[in-house]
C-alpha cells in the first residue's frame, strides 16, 4: 500500500511543479523573452540533462528503428515544441489556470478522435464529458457577457490541447517500444534541433538574461535577475516535473495517473491566486470546477475504449 501512495506523491508532485512553472514562466514572458525564445531554452535545458541521465542509466535505450523516426519527429514537433509553445503564448494572454482548464480538455478530443478517426468504439461516459466540458468552458469564458477572455489566447489555449492529443497519442505509440524517459530525450531532443534551426542559439539574446524582473501579486516590490527565472523553469518546470511523471508512472496504471495529473490546473489557480492573485469570480469557479468533472468522464471513457 505504502508503495502505491509513494508513486502517487511522485505524480502529485509532478502536477504540482508543472503547475508553479506558469508563475515564473509569466513572468519572463511579460518581461524579457519571446514564447518562442522561452521554450527553446526550457526545451534544450531539459534536453541536455535528460540525455545526461539517460545515458548514464540506459544508453541502449536511445536505439530506434528507420520506421520510428517519423512518428519520432511528430512526437517533437507537435509533442513538445507544439505543447510547449502553444502554452506559453496562451498564458501571456490568459489567466495560467483559464488556460491549463482548457489545455486539458485534451482527453475530450482523444476519445473524439478514436471514435470518429480510428472508429473504435466509445463508452458513453465520453459524450457526457463533452457535454459537460463545453458547459463548463461557457461558464469559464461567461459568453452571456460577450468574450470575456482574449480571444487569441483561447485560440492558443485550444491549440496547446491538439498538440497535447499528439503527445498522447503518439507517445503511447512509442512508448509500447521503448522508456518514457527514452521517449522525452528524442521528443527533447527533436524539438530543440528545431528551434535551433528557424533561431539559431547564436542569435540569443543573452542580454535578457540579465534583466531584473519586477515579481507581482503577493510578492510585489521584490525583483529578481531573469535567469534565475528561467533556471528554475528549465529545471523546476522541466527536468523535474517529468522525473516526477517517470516515477509514479512506474508504479501506477495509466488511467490512474492521467487522472492524478488534472491535478495540474487545480493547482495552477492556487499558485497564481497566491502568487499572482489571479482570482476568478464564482461563476467562473463553478465553470472550472464543472470542465474538470468533464475532463475526468472523457478521459474514463478513453480508459474503457
Amino acid at each position: 500500500m505504502f508503495e502505491k501512495q509513494r508513486h502517487e506523491l511522485y505524480l502529485i508532485l509532478g502536477a504540482l511543479f508543472f503547475a508553479i512553472n506558469g508563475v515564473p514562466a509569466k513572468l519572463v514572458l511579460d518581461s524579457t523573452l519571446s514564447s518562442l525564445r522561452l521554450t527553446q531554452i526550457r526545451t534544450l535545458g531539459g534536453f541536455l540533462v535528460l540525455l545526461i541521465w539517460v545515458l548514464i542509466r540506459n544508453p541502449k535505450g536511445l536505439k530506434v528503428t528507420k520506421s520510428e523516426i517519423p512518428w519520432l519527429i511528430l512526437f517533437g514537433l507537435v509533442g513538445f515544441a507544439g505543447v510547449n509553445t502553444f502554452y506559453f503564448l496562451s498564458i501571456h494572454r490568459l489567466k495560467v489556470s483559464i488556460a491549463l482548464l482548457i489545455e486539458f480538455t485534451s482527453p475530450v478530443w482523444i476519445a473524439l478522435y478514436l471514435r470518429y478517426i480510428r472508429k473504435v468504439k466509445v463508452s458513453s461516459l465520453m459524450w457526457w464529458g463533452l457535454g459537460v466540458s463545453i458547459l463548463g468552458l461557457i461558464l469559464l469564458a461567461q459568453v452571456w457577457k460577450g468574450m470575456t477572455l482574449n480571444g487569441l489566447g483561447v485560440i492558443f489555449a485550444f491549440i496547446d490541447a491538439f498538440a497535447m492529443c499528439v503527445y498522447f497519442v503518439v507517445g503511447e505509440r512509442l512508448t509500447k517500444k521503448h522508456p518514457t524517459e527514452v521517449m522525452l530525450v528524442w521528443g527533447m531532443g527533436i524539438s530543440s534541433l528545431f528551434f535551433a534551426i528557424i533561431q539559431p542559439l547564436w542569435n540569443f539574446p543573452v542580454c535578457a538574461l540579465s534583466k531584473t524582473i519586477s515579481l507581482e501579486g503577493a510578492l510585489s516590490g521584490n525583483t529578481v535577475p531573469a535567469w534565475t527565472l528561467v533556471l528554475f523553469i528549465v529545471f523546476g518546470g522541466m527536468v523535474i516535473p517529468y522525473l516526477f511523471v517517470i516515477a509514479g508512472l512506474k508504479g501506477l496504471s495509466a488511467s490512474i495517473s492521467s487522472v492524478i495529473g488534472m491535478l495540474e490546473p487545480v493547482f495552477a489557480g492556487i499558485v497564481a491566486w497566491i502568487l499572482l492573485q489571479e482570482a476568478l469570480n464564482a461563476v467562473q469557479l463553478v465553470g472550472a470546477a464543472v470542465i474538470l468533472v468533464g475532463i475526468f468522464l472523457a478521459d474514463c471513457a478513453r480508459n474503457k475504449v
